[in-house]
C-alpha cells in the first residue's frame, strides 16, 4: 500500500512537472523555429515513462507487450515484433529472407533486389550487406516514387525480391509493385517507415509487403524516441525476424520466461549434445536489436493520439498546398499517387529549372527566416561514398532522380505546426518570390 502511494504521488508530480516545463507554449514569428518534424506528446507519455522507469524492468516487459498489441490492433497483422530503429527493421526484414529456414525461397548473394535510389539509405544498405545486388529504377517528380513505367521489364531470372519506401508518406503505385511481385513469385519488403497511417485502395500501407517496417524515431508520425518495428503476416517470417533480432536464438521464449515449449532440454540441435538448453541454441546469425520497455511506454501512449496525428499532418499539408498554390510557375507541389489515400510526413517543393533562382537559395532565404527545411534523403544514393562502388544495375536512367536530387526539399507538416506557423511559412515563400520579382 506505501509502495502504491508513493508512486501514485510521483505521478501526480510527474503531471505537474509537465505542465511547468512543457505546457502553454507560444510563438513568436520570425523568432522561434518553424521546424521540419518534432516531438508531440503531452503528459500521457511522461508518466508512462516515469510509471516504467519506476518498475526499473529494463528490457522488454508490460509496456512492451502493450504497444505491440495496439500496434498489431492498429496493422490488422498478427505479428509485430519491436525494435531499436526503423533502420533495424529494414536490416531484420531483408535479412530474414536469407535464412536457411525458406529452403529454395531464400535470398543468395548475387541475388538480385529491385529498388530506388531517391530515398532513405537504410532502404537500401540491407540489400548492400547481405551481399544482395540492388538494381534501380527512377522516380517521379510530384509523387516521388518509383516510376513503374519500365518496371516489368526489369525483371531477370535474378530478380528475387522488392524493397521500397513510401515516400514521405506518400503511397507507391502498389498495383503495379503487386502485379509484378505476384507474377515472378518475388519476396515485397513494404517500408512503411514514413507513412504509417497511409492507405492505398482503402488499405492501410504495411500491410501489402510480406514483411513491412515502420520508424518511431521522433521525427515520425508517432515517437519512441529511438525504436521500430516490424510486421508480418507469416508466423515462419515472424519467427525469423524474433530470432534474429535477439542474437538469433532459436528459443523464443519472452524475457524472464523459461521453457515456453516445454522441451528445453529434450531436442537436438546441430552437432550440439542432445539436450543442450534450447535458451543458448542459435540457429540465426543474429543482432540484439531490441526495443526497451520505457520506450514501449511512450510508444503505447502515442498509439492513442495516432489517429489525431494523421488527419493533423493532411490538413497542414492542404494548408501549405493552398497557400503555395499560386506560385506553381516557379515550384512543382506535391501530388498524392492515384488511388492513395498518404499520411504525410512532410511537404515536398521541386525548383523548377532555369527561372533564376536554385534550390540552395530559396532553402537559404527559409532558414534565415528560421523554416526548417531538409532536402529528400540521399538525393541519389548512388552519388554518395559509401554507395559509389557497390555492385548494382540501373535500370533506363536515373535521370530523374539526379533532378531531384539538384532541386527537392521539404518543409514540415507534423502535428505541433499550427496554423500561425503555417501562415508565416507561406508568406516567406512569397516574400521570396515578390523580392525575386522586384
Amino acid at each position: 500500500m506505501k509502495e502504491r502511494n508513493i508512486r501514485n504521488s510521483i505521478i501526480e508530480l510527474t503531471r505537474s512537472f509537465f505542465q511547468e516545463k512543457f505546457g502553454n507554449k507560444t510563438f513568436s514569428p520570425g523568432k522561434d523555429a518553424v521546424h521540419y518534424a518534432g516531438r508531440v506528446f503531452d503528459e500521457k507519455e511522461l508518466v508512462n515513462l516515469v510509471d516504467a522507469s519506476l518498475d526499473f524492468w529494463l528490457t522488454a516487459g508490460r509496456y512492451s507487450q502493450e504497444f505491440t498489441e495496439k500496434l498489431e490492433d492498429f496493422l490488422g497483422i498478427p505479428n509485430v515484433i519491436l525494435t531499436n530503429s526503423g533502420s533495424s527493421s529494414n536490416l531484420l526484414a531483408l535479412t530474414a529472407l536469407t535464412s536457411k529456414k525458406l529452403g529454395a525461397r531464400r535470398l543468395i548473394p548475387g541475388d538480385e533486389v529491385i529498388t530506388v535510389a531517391g530515398g532513405f539509405p537504410s532502404t537500401v544498405a540491407p540489400i548492400v550487406q547481405n551481399r544482395l545486388i540492388p538494381v534501380f529504377l527512377d522516380i517521379e517528380p510530384g509523387t516521388y516514387n518509383i516510376d513503374v513505367t519500365h518496371l516489368r521489364e526489369t525483371v531477370t531470372p535474378k530478380t528475387k525480391a522488392v524493397m521500397l519506401a513510401h515516400t514521405l508518406g506518400n503511397p507507391f503505385n502498389l498495383n503495379a509493385i503487386m502485379e509484378v511481385v505476384h507474377d515472378h513469385d518475388l519476396w515485397f519488403v513494404e517500408d512503411n517507415c514514413d507513412a504509417l497511417g497511409a492507405r492505398y485502395n482503402g488499405n492501410l500501407t504495411g500491410t501489402f509487403g510480406h514483411i513491412s517496417t515502420v520508424s518511431f524515431y521522433p521525427a515520425h508520425h508517432i515517437t519512441t524516441g529511438e525504436g521500430g518495428c516490424v510486421a508480418t503476416q507469416d508466423d515462419l517470417l515472424a519467427q525469423i525476424i524474433r530470432s534474429l533480432r535477439d542474437w538469433g536464438r532459436d528459443c523464443y521464449c519472452e524475457g524472464g520466461e523459461n521453457n515456453t515449449c516445454g522441451k528445453r532440454f529434450s531436442q537436438q540441435f546441430g552437432t550440439l549434445p542432445p539436450g543442450y538448453d534450447h535458451k543458448y541454441v542459435y540457429s540465426e546469425i543474429g543482432y540484439n536489436l531490441k526495443m526497451t520497455d520505457m520506450q514501449a511506454s511512450v510508444g503505447s501512449a502515442q498509439m492513442e493520439k495516432l489517429p489525431g496525428f494523421i488527419e493533423a499532418r493532411r490538413q497542414n499539408f492542404t494548408r501549405i498546398y493552398d497557400g503555395l498554390k499560386d506560385l506553381e510557375r516557379y515550384l512543382i507541389l506535391p501530388v498524392a499517387t492515384e488511388n492513395a489515400d498518404p499520411s504525410w510526413f512532410s511537404f515536398l517543393i521541386t525548383v523548377r529549372e532555369n527561372l533564376g533562382f536554385t534550390r540552395n537559395e530559396l532553402v537559404e532565404f527559409l532558414n534565415l527566416n528560421h523554416i526548417e527545411t531538409r532536402n529528400l534523403f540521399a538525393g541519389n544514393l548512388l552519388r554518395h561514398p559509401a554507395f559509389i562502388d557497390i555492385e548494382h544495375r540501373i535500370a533506363g536512367s536515373l535521370e530523374k532522380t539526379d533532378f531531384i536530387m539538384n532541386n527537392t526539399f521539404f518543409v514540415g507538416t507534423y502535428p505541433g505546426l499550427t496554423g500561425e506557423m503555417i501562415a508565416y511559412m507561406v508568406g516567406k515563400f512569397h516574400e521570396f518570390f515578390d523580392r525575386l520579382n522586384k
